[in-house]
């Protein structure tokens, strides 16, 4: 381990650079007035979603490849992903012209399987999870004579990482802290080599339902954990060897965020800047505006990709929504008698509430012997607002009750 830290410097990452400059886009840096001010300090996003194959894992894969003999190349690689490092070898191995294999875990995203098929590389879905896909790609790799890719756990993939924070910190170099999501750890390894040379802090984000590498890190030796979580771009039950031992030299901790905090990020990233990120790519964000305290003064963040399933999108929205405090769902009773669902959708409107659901119960546990049950769903504009359309309600005459089990995703 000693050796690979060793070898793993800002020179690699620096020629890794230079190689991938013809390739790769230099993704811009922006400063987020929306967020330094939510945030408390200067907050400036990478937009590693605008990247070709819309994620940073491009890098990593082109370099890595590159990085092969010519006749090792040719007779074709393989790897596994849960999709946006195989989109990252389906791009390289087209822009090489090489025959490539991506083996994909059951459940991934149908728009991350269809861009590795539309880059021309086969695309083989076996395995529960990133892991067993691992397993079979390796397999795959020994019967037929390829290189293996691997996601993060490999110098060259590492150095070609590292080129987000090489790139952020020539572009402004005043940032004091970067903050990036991790899954195997590739990415926060390659940001950390550029970071202790420059003497910037390093902070890793995790999603709490995949918290392996912030186990690992805390323990100082790899920890398995099983993955349950909507950022499948890091859910990732084992970190690297590699990863880990460089991540501790260099980072400063490792956070976790729930799938709310990571969905109201992604909320507001497409609500305040018109940007879509993944889960994924939004976690360092959700670290960032969900702390306590400032992480910096002048804080980098990686948005790391974008390639999120519509289907999956519009879910993460509604439950950014809801935690958020973006709508009300609450229960009431009527008399059944005619107009006083009238009377109550008045009340409502004269506070300009807009109402996006109401559901009557005329059978069941929720009426009672001349009375109807109603749930009603309103927009409201946070969670304080949400309480005024309750006290509004109440004030009309209706009982009202607050459904909490409709902010489950």
């Amino acid at each position: 381990m000693a050796l690979a830290e060793q070898m793993a410097g800002i020179d690699a990452v620096q020629a890794a650079a230079v190689a991938l400059a013809p390739y790769v886009r230099r993704t811009p840096i922006e400063r987020s007035e929306a967020f330094s001010a939510l945030a408390g300090c200067d907050v400036f996003l990478k937009l590693e979603d605008l990247q070709h194959t819309g994620s940073f894992k491009v890098r990593g894969a082109l370099h890595k490849v590159l990085r092969l003999d010519r006749g090792v190349r040719e007779r074709g690689v393989v790897t596994a992903s849960a999709g946006n490092h195989g989109q990252g070898v389906a791009f390289t191995a087209r822009l090489l012209a090489i025959p490539a294999i991506v083996v994909l875990p059951e459940g991934v995203p149908l728009t991350k399987l269809t861009a590795v098929q539309r880059a021309g590389a086969e695309a083989i879905v076996r395995g529960r999870d990133y892991d067993e896909s691992h397993r079979v790609a390796l397999s795959l790799a020994a019967e037929r004579g390829l290189t293996y890719v691997p996601a993060f756990d490999d110098l060259d993939v590492i150095s070609g990482q590292g080129t987000v924070a090489l790139e952020m910190l020539d572009d402004e170099p005043s940032l004091d802290t970067i903050v990036v999501p991790v899954g195997g750890g590739g990415l926060i390894a390659g940001c950390g080599i550029v970071a202790r040379e420059r003497g910037v802090r390093l902070v890793g984000a995790q999603s709490d339902g995949a918290p392996a590498f912030s186990r690992s890190f805390a323990a100082g030796r790899v920890q398995e954990v099983p993955p349950l979580t909507i950022a499948d771009g890091i859910a990732v039950g084992r970190p690297g060897d590699v990863t880990l031992a460089l991540a501790r030299s260099s980072v400063r901790e490792v956070r976790t965020v729930s799938d709310e905090q990571i969905a109201r990020a992604l909320l507001l990233l497409l609500e305040r800047h018109k940007l879509l990120a993944e889960p994924a790519g939004a976690a360092a964000l959700a670290a960032v505006l969900e702390s306590a305290e400032p992480l910096g003064r002048r804080i980098g963040v990686v948005v790391s990709g974008g390639n999120i399933d519509p289907n999956l999108l519009g879910k993460v929205i509604q439950q950014g929504l809801a935690s958020a405090g973006r709508y009300l769902a609450f229960r009431t009773w009527l008399d059944d008698q005619p107009g006083r669902l009238h009377a109550l959708t008045a009340a409502l409107t004269s506070a300009r509430i807009n109402i996006l659901h109401v559901e009557i119960h005329r059978i069941g546990p929720y009426t009672t012997l001349g009375r109807v049950g109603l749930d009603v769903i309103v927009d409201t504009r946070d969670r304080a607002h949400g309480q005024s359309v309750l006290e509004l309600v109440r004030g009309a005459g209706f009982p009202a009750e607050e459904i909490q089990d409709t902010r489950a995703p």
